[in-house]
């Protein structure tokens, strides 16, 4: 796509600047604003990226006219800002509004369903959304499609487990998703069937179980209402299971969290709260997360914690010539985090949308529908090995298959095979 402008939307935060960084790796993009309600944050960005293409602006997106100037003439959005629940939705709807293309990393089933809800007025504006291109979903969608392409028949199973923790920082609406995470219904797939459960409740406990992570160790995965649970049944007919289980560590940061939202802190509606100079009204939910902030890095110490690390591992089930198999992918690394994991992917989803590689017709679609796969790939492994953006010239990636006689194998795979 020649003259092309691209807007990143909170183009500033640990997300929204690597899926930039991803963005200046190729010159697909003839011009990007890197967007953001903090200028300075917006700046750093651009300063970061060195690039005469970008320019940092500062944008409200709850202001309508401000997003609806900003974003006309542009060919492309990628939206990074959180939480989705609140901000997915209305920026995916003015993007229509605007007649302009658009990639997330929108991680609400809530958002998700809102977004999907929206597919007809983008399909009739001709706009093409990809939603929820970051880790997961995302890259999880996306290695379920590689085991259907390259190795089964047909897949019966997907089970995502992701874990990642350690970051210099986390903002208030990567909280604020973990706490609506921890109070939302959780739909799981099992047995072709949905089943709705609540993580901190009996109905979610008993789907906690102990996942080894390459790389990062062992750790007890809760579940998670990400959307990849109701729209990958959409895309593979035979699929029976489909189940998202989460964990942030250290173990006692996350479980802080928890026990703060049982305690009825994730109330987003003030309370009066009296002081020796009156009574002053507070957000419970406010005060958990610059609690949260706060303890923080004393956890993380205690932990023993000294740095970012993370691994999604997608476990995919399935049959080939009337067998079945199991293919386990972990993609991991012990020097990065969420930002590297789900920004990465965001870039390369708007990379492929700006040079037309994205599937089917214009409307809202997950990543399973419309990435495919070989590009993906490839591109992948062009712009990490050429981009300097993770510590290695790899994405450290690992594939296990289990045969059907229980025996496991590693299979030799990396960003840019697909054989």
């Amino acid at each position: 796509m020649t003259g092309a402008r691209v807007v990143v939307l909170g183009g500033g935060g640990g997300i929204g600047s690597v899926a930039t960084r991803t963005l200046a790796s190729t010159d697909d993009a003839d011009e990007v604003f890197v967007a953001d309600l903090s200028l300075d944050a917006a700046q750093a960005t651009v300063e970061a990226v060195a690039d005469v293409r970008f320019t940092a602006v500062s944008v409200d997106v709850d202001d309508d006219d401000a997003l609806a100037s900003l974003l006309d003439g542009a060919a492309l959005v990628v939206n990074c800002v959180g939480p989705f629940y609140r901000f997915g939705a209305p920026i995916l709807s003015a993007a229509i509004d605007a007649g302009v293309d658009y990639v997330d990393v929108c991680d609400d089933l809530d958002a998700t369903r809102a977004q999907l809800a929206l597919s007809d007025r983008a399909a009739a504006a001709g706009v093409r959304a990809l939603i929820g291109m970051g880790n997961s979903p995302g890259l999880a969608n996306i290695f379920v499609c590689l085991c259907a392409e390259l190795f089964l028949d047909e897949v019966t199973s997907a089970e995502i487990m992701h874990i990642h923790g350690g970051e210099a920082d986390e903002g208030p609406a990567v909280l604020k998703h973990r706490i609506h995470a921890m109070t939302s219904d959780v739909p799981l797939f099992v047995d072709g069937e949905f089943v709705e459960v609540r993580q901190l409740e009996e109905s979610g406990a008993a789907h906690v179980r102990n996942v080894d992570f390459h790389g990062v160790g062992t750790y007890p995965v809760y579940p998670y209402p990400h959307p990849e649970t109701i729209t990958l049944p959409t895309v593979f007919p035979g699929l029976r299971r489909a189940t998202n289980l989460g964990v942030v560590f250290p173990l006692s940061y996350f479980g802080m969290t928890q026990e703060l939202v049982g305690a009825g802190m994730a109330a987003e509606d003030t309370v009066e709260v009296p002081t020796p100079d009156g009574p002053v009204r507070v957000t419970p939910i406010d005060t958990m997360v610059a609690l949260l902030r706060a303890e923080r890095p004393r956890l993380l110490a205690e932990a023993g914690v000294t740095g970012p690390a993370g691994c999604l591992k997608v476990v995919v089930g399935g049959t080939k010539d009337a067998k079945e198999h199991i293919y386990e992918c972990s993609l991991f690394s012990s020097t990065e985090g969420a930002g590297e994991g789900t920004g990465i992917p965001a870039g390369l989803g708007a990379i492929l949308s700006l040079r037309g590689q994205l599937r089917g017709d214009p409307g809202v679609h997950p990543p399973e529908a419309i990435v495919p796969v070989t590009p993906l790939l490839d591109l992948a492994a062009d712009v990490v090995s050429g981009g300097g953006l993770s510590s290695g010239n790899t994405l450290p990636l690992r594939l296990e298959h289990v045969g059907p006689d229980g025996s496991r194998e590693e299979i030799p795979f990396s960003f840019g095979s697909s054989s």
